[in-house]
């Protein structure tokens, strides 16, 4: 079973998260920051992972170190899950639709970090979290898992929704790209290698 359990420990948070790719038991997720924890669920329940997060970080200050650490460590369990990458599918490219809001969210699972972030008109907050951080997250993920990401609002209105799109599609699409395809396990890659 691809799995792994990460802990992070700085003067700004502390983070023990572990993930499994292959086991869509129920995720166990507290940040400390509500609309932080419902997207992360979204993420794990229709990316069919098992994903549990504790989370404290200084949240006196403001949101930003627990967003962007729990990103971090989240791309650091994903990239050890995974292992050496043999027999995955490797891409993977999905429309979500929430309601008036659609998102395109695109996977290349490289090991060659890289983000588009392609949203733009999002309002300073949804309730109290501050929406810059939902790039910064999916930043931080993207640098320590290795992987390409493009995140397209192709339209939508309400900011709730288009940050639910985002999310639900790129459980989505990480799911797809990672189903082992290959029983022989072959690298997906002319080169031979993604490391």
């Amino acid at each position: 079973m691809r799995q792994a359990t990460i802990k992070r420990d700085t003067t700004e948070t502390k983070i023990d998260l572990s993930l499994t790719i292959d086991d869509s038991i129920q995720a166990a997720i507290d940040t400390g920051v509500g609309f932080f924890n419902h997207m992360l669920t979204l993420f794990a329940a229709h990316g069919q992972f098992g994903l549990n997060v504790k989370a404290s970080g200084d949240l006196n200050v403001d949101q930003h170190h627990t967003v962007e650490d729990v990103g971090i460590v989240l791309g650091q369990a994903l990239k050890e899950a995974i292992g050496d990458k043999k027999g995955i599918k490797r891409y993977a490219s999905d429309f979500t639709p929430m309601d008036e809001s659609l998102s395109l969210v695109s996977v290349d699972v490289s090991n060659r970090p890289y983000l588009v972030f392609d949203v733009n008109g999002l309002p300073e907050k949804v309730g109290n979290f501050d929406t810059e951080l939902v790039e910064e997250f999916f930043r931080a993920f993207v640098n320590q898992a290795g992987i390409t990401l493009h995140i397209k609002l192709i339209h939508g209105q309400n900011s709730h929704h288009i940050i639910e799109s985002i999310f639900k599609g790129f459980g989505r699409v990480l799911n797809d790209a990672l189903m082992i395809v290959n029983p022989d396990g072959e690298v997906p890659s002319t080169k031979g290698t993604l490391s």
